[in-house]
């Protein structure tokens, strides 16, 4: 596996996840950065916690719920596929898409035991939105940066993308789920077996 695809992988429960969000106004740089803060703290405490795998999945499943913006990055994501997507695949999609951002942390405690994060620069990216750099701390690897798209959605600060090596995760996401869409002629249905299938694999690497 590349550097860059573990570092993928480091966070794509935090947001695989361009375009404006959805509900999205401007935000403090301030604030995005007090947020970003302590979020990570949440994050790397609950991930470095002695605690049994399924109560870490627990507490980072509350974290990534009110860091991230589920509905937006996940509508992102889909696309013009949602349009074509019926009611019910629109809400296992949604409920398959959380499920593939927690899972796809918490089957990976064990390689990001003992990570460390620190707060670098801070910038307003748009009027909408403001880019925060961390640096993440590996025990068993060179330190590397990430940038977190911030922006003020429903009057919350929320998490809608993140960058790694100027690499947006929620564009490579898109495209990722767009390719499985349009190999299957539109059908949307394949891409969730295929997420379910995901998760199944995620649980049994953590041994759920």
């Amino acid at each position: 596996m590349t550097s860059l695809s573990r570092r993928l992988l480091l966070v794509a429960g935090i947001g695989c996840i361009a375009s404006r969000p959805a509900f999205a106004q401007g935000i403090d740089i301030g604030r995005a950065a007090a947020f970003i803060q302590a979020t990570g703290q949440e994050l790397v405490a609950a991930i470095n916690a002695n605690a049994p795998v399924a109560q870490r999945r627990q507490v980072v499943a509350g974290i990534l719920r009110r860091a991230v913006d589920v509905e937006g990055v996940g509508r992102f994501i889909l696309g013009r596929h949602w349009r074509a997507a019926t009611p019910e695949q629109q809400a296992e999609y949604m409920r398959l898409f959380e499920e593939v951002l927690i899972r796809n942390l918490s089957a990976r405690f064990g390689e990001y035991q003992g990570v460390r994060f620190a707060l670098g620069r801070t910038q307003a990216r748009t009027e909408e939105d403001v880019l925060v750099n961390t640096v993440i701390q590996q025990p068993n690897g060179p330190p590397f940066g990430l940038d977190w798209r911030v922006a003020d959605v429903g009057g919350q600060p929320r998490v809608v993308d993140v960058i790694a090596e100027g690499t947006s995760l929620r564009l490579t996401t898109r495209s990722e789920y767009s390719s499985v869409i349009s190999r299957n002629g539109g059908n949307v249905g394949p891409l969730l077996a295929a997420m379910r299938n995901q998760i199944q694999q995620l649980a049994a690497r953590e041994g759920a």
